[in-house]
């Protein structure tokens, strides 16, 4: 006996990254590459759980976009999480992807916007989307639970499916206030 799949809507909005996950997981990722971030740590922690997901812990994000040439490459298809700040280090390297037409899914999760404590963040922040899209990136942005697992299904099809390079904003007002 099957019990029937649980609705979207009915499943809890905190629990946006495990859905993210079987969004991930049905899009056939088998290759996740981070820097350790606590936004993300939910979600790399599902992904490190996985025996047919090889997960990659990265030194610098621009490393991130190699392995995701690689991946593809070699008949995977992969997925890069990383913080707004770093995306400033990888935007060089972002023209391999954009250049050599591999698909690319970035998740990056937003600092220096929602409740931001450190003043670090906020030039970064302001710069990420700019940054992204003026080196050839489609940016989508989610600012809730529901939108964020929408908008990350249909960025992982057009990445996937039509060979695009994509990066999901996450709102800071999503992960929350960072507490140190």
């Amino acid at each position: 006996m099957h019990s029937p799949q649980p609705n979207l809507e009915t499943r809890s909005s905190d629990d946006w990254p495990s859905e993210l996950y079987r969004v991930l997981k049905a899009a056939d990722v088998r290759q996740m590459s981070y820097v350790p971030d606590a936004g993300h740590s939910q979600l790399i922690r599902l992904f490190s759980a996985d025996r047919d997901v090889t997960t990659n812990v990265l030194t610098t994000e621009e490393e991130g976009i190699a392995i995701a040439a690689g991946a593809w490459l070699g008949g995977q298809r992969s997925v890069l999480l990383m913080q707004s700040s770093g995306v400033g280090n990888c935007i060089n390297m972002l023209s391999l992807s954009a250049i050599g037409r591999f698909p690319l899914l970035m998740l990056v999760t937003m600092r220096g916007e929602w409740a931001e404590f450190n003043p670090w963040q906020v030039p970064m922040s302001r710069a990420t989307q700019p940054s992204l899209e003026a080196i050839g990136l489609k940016v989508m942005r989610a600012e809730t639970p529901e939108d964020l697992v929408e908008t990350v299904e249909s960025a992982a099809a057009l990445a996937y499916e039509s060979d695009q390079q994509i990066a999901v904003l996450i709102g800071q007002r999503l992960i929350g206030k960072k507490k140190w």
